[in-house]
């Protein structure tokens, strides 16, 4: 009897994201993923069911990256200030490649509904711990605004820009979190 194949699901989810990158969102498919992983189709449906289950499983891989990389940045405290500067920290540290990965999966976002509304549910759990009543709050509302808005205009290639432009950017971003010098 012949060793059972075990399917190494990363592997399978990188092919998946390399597709998406290379030829977009509606190159997506559980054939062409299988053929990129070097397995069956069977394989892939095994695995996650379904596009939908594909899709699901590449968002939760992506979140869980990020929101991990978010903890690490901001440390045990919960204070969402702290989260939101270090939410900016992560975003900045993204190179051009992560940049362009994340991209492309907010593109297979856009294909249904479903996935739509767990990025909304995503963006929102962001937003529901300032308290916007504070001056400190709404700063951090404005700074997480501005790093989802260069990371999109960056990432989908609405505004070209290199690292050094990126990284003069998000020193601004930072910044809004600091409380400004009086005016004189």
């Amino acid at each position: 009897m012949g060793r059972r194949r075990t399917i190494d699901r990363d592997k399978v989810l990188d092919a998946a994201e390399a597709i998406v990158n290379t030829v977009g969102a509606a190159g997506l498919t559980i054939d062409a993923v299988a053929k990129a992983s070097g397995i069956t189709k069977g394989g892939v449906q095994y695995c996650f069911g379904n596009k939908d289950g594909l899709i699901d499983a590449m968002m939760e891989r992506w979140f869980s990256e990020f929101d991990g990389a978010v903890a690490a940045e901001g440390g045990d405290d919960a204070d969402p200030l702290k989260a939101m500067r270090a939410h900016a920290a992560v975003t900045a540290r993204m190179n051009t490649a992560e940049n362009a990965r994340t991209s492309g999966m907010m593109a297979a976002l856009l294909q249904r509904e479903e996935h739509m509304a767990k990025n909304r549910a995503w963006y929102r759990a962001r937003l529901d711990g300032l308290d916007l009543s504070t001056e400190g709050g709404r700063r951090a509302r404005l700074m997480f605004l501005a790093t989802e808005g260069v990371f999109l205009l960056r990432g989908f290639g609405f505004l070209e820009m290199d690292d050094a432009e990126w990284q003069d950017m998000f020193a601004d971003i930072l910044r809004l979190q600091s409380k400004p010098e009086p005016q004189a």
